[in-house]
């Protein structure tokens, strides 16, 4: 009978601790995002303009909302882009994509996270962006890895609530 007891004590210790470094990739406040830009077909003539793609880093602040939305940091997508039907899973996420104005594009993001506050993002966009009054087809990929910094965002701004 006491090494039962003791089994379900250290069973609820260890769910617990599980449930702590699950918890610790899902942390609001602030993130070091790095992206980076691939253009499987591009609107702009080779090495010219954003279609060159390449690499930018962020910080970005996140806010609890968007972490209990997201299970994790929001997709870091540009422009009018909507994200829909979430799938929530137990290392991060799925969505749906869809960006409007002048590149319209439908995708997915895939999104997972793990215990020590690193993410990995992928968003994958297919459609057509308007380049004077030609509309040019656009396939791009923007592969996102995210680094928590700590609650205090300082004065960097959460990021767009229409995440």
């Amino acid at each position: 009978m006491r090494k039962t007891r003791v089994w379900i004590a250290l069973s609820c210790c260890i769910l617990a601790l599980a449930v702590y470094a699950w918890a610790q990739g899902r942390r609001a406040g602030l993130y070091e995002v790095v992206s980076t830009t691939t253009w499987q077909q591009s609107p702009f003539p080779a090495g010219m303009g954003p279609g060159a793609g390449g690499s930018r880093t962020a910080q970005v602040c996140v806010s609890q909302e968007q972490i209990d939305k997201y299970n994790g940091v929001p997709p870091q997508t540009r422009g009018d882009c909507q994200v829909s039907n979430i799938v929530k899973k137990d290392d991060g996420y799925t969505a749906d994509v869809a960006c409007t104005g002048r590149m319209s594009s439908k995708g997915m993001v895939e999104a997972s996270y793990s215990a020590d506050g690193h993410g990995k993002t992928k968003v994958h966009l297919l459609g057509a962006m308007q380049m004077g009054p030609d509309s040019k087809p656009v396939e791009m990929t923007i592969e996102s890895l995210s680094t928590y910094k700590g609650p205090d965002c300082g004065s960097v701004k959460p990021v767009g609530s229409g995440q």
